[in-house]
C-alpha cells in the first residue's frame, strides 16, 4: 500500500540571514513545502505575511509555521512573564491562520530553579499553558502540534512516558511534531512511533551521533533512516516530513526520496 508522506524544508538552515536573503533561499530548498520559523531575524509581521502571500500564490507554495522558541518557557513561574510568552504565542497563531499553514508547531516549557521548592509546579504551568494555546488555535482553525523536546535540557516532554502521562491527563484534542532526531538523543525513537502512533501528526527530521541536538545532514549521524521511514510507513503516517538540517538540504531530501521509492 501506498503511504502518502510529504517532504518539506523548515527554514533554519537560513535563519541567520536576513529575512529577504532567506526567501531567496527558501525557494531554492528543493520543496514547496516549506516549515517558516516565526522568531529572530524571521519574526513575522503584516508585511512579511502579505509577501508570503503572494509567494505562496506565485509559486504553489504550501507552509507550517514554526513558533517561537526563544525565551518562551510555558512553565515559567513569574505569571506576568507567562502571560507575555502566551500572548506572544497567540500572536503566531494569528500569522499562521493568515498564512493558511498545515501545522503549527511549537514547544514545551522547562523547569526553573523553583521548581526544586515546588515539586509538579512545573508540570501544572506548562499544561495550562499548552490548553491555552490549543484552544486559541482551534478558534483560528490553526492545526497545532506540540514538539518533543531534545536532551540534556531542562525540558518538560522529552520522553515516551511523559507523552503518555500528558495524554492521561488532558481534556482537549492534541497531537505531536515528532522530532526523531530528539528522540535519537534518548534512544526512543521506536517507542514513540508505536506507542504514540495515533498521536504524530507532523514529523521533524535532521542527524546527530546520539550526543546532542547537531541538526546534521541526514546520514552524517548515526540514525538509522531506513528503519525509521519503514516505522513511519507501519503506522500509516501520511502528514509532512520536514528536513531540519543546517546545512545539506538537497542531500537529505534525496535521501528520504530514495527510501520513500522503496516503500
Amino acid at each position: 500500500m501506498l503511504i502518502k508522506m510529504e517532504l518539506a524544508v523548515s527554514t533554519l538552515f537560513c535563519l541567520d540571514k536576513p529575512f529577504d536573503d532567506a526567501l531567496a533561499d527558501m525557494l531554492l530548498s528543493g520543496s514547496k513545502c516549506i516549515e517558516l520559523i516565526d522568531d529572530g531575524l524571521h519574526r513575522l509581521d503584516r508585511l512579511r505575511v502579505e509577501r508570503l502571500l503572494e509567494m505562496k500564490a506565485s509559486y504553489g507554495l504550501r507552509y507550517a509555521l514554526h513558533a517561537p522558541f526563544s525565551d518562551m518557557n510555558l512553565a515559567a513561574w513569574d505569571d506576568g512573564l507567562r502571560e507575555a510568552i502566551l500572548r506572544r504565542l497567540e500572536a503566531s497563531i494569528r500569522w499562521a491562520s493568515s498564512l493558511e499553514v498545515e501545522a503549527f508547531v511549537f514547544h514545551p516549557g522547562w523547569m526553573t530553579a523553583l521548581e526544586h521548592f515546588n515539586p509538579g509546579s512545573s508540570w501544572r504551568r506548562n499544561l495550562n499553558s499548552v490548553r491555552r494555546l490549543i484552544r486559541y488555535a482551534q478558534e483560528y482553525g490553526v492545526p497545532a502540534y506540540l514538539e518533543n523536546v531534545p536532551e540534556p535540557h531542562p525540558f518538560l516532554l522529552k520522553s515516551v512516558e511523559e507523552f503518555e502521562r500528558l495524554y492521561d491527563e488532558i481534556d482537549f484534542d492534541l497531537r505531536m511534531t515528532l522530532d526523531v532526531a530528539h528522540t535519537h538523543l534518548r534512544g526512543e525513537t521506536l517507542e514513540f512511533i508505536k506507542r504514540l502512533s495515533y498521536r504524530i501528526g507532523h514529523v521533524h527530521v535532521s542527524d546527530n551521533m546520539g550526543e546532542r541536538d547537531d541538526h546534521l545532514q541526514l546520514g552524517l549521524g548515526t540514525i538509522d533512516w531506513e528503519e525509521v521511514i519503514e516505522a513511519l510507513s507501519e503506522i500509516e503516517y501520511r502528514g509532512w516530513i520536514v528536513v531540519e538540517s543546517l546545512e545539506g538540504i538537497g542531500e537529505s531530501l534525496e535521501l528520504l526520496r530514495s527510501l520513500l521509492a522503496r516503500r
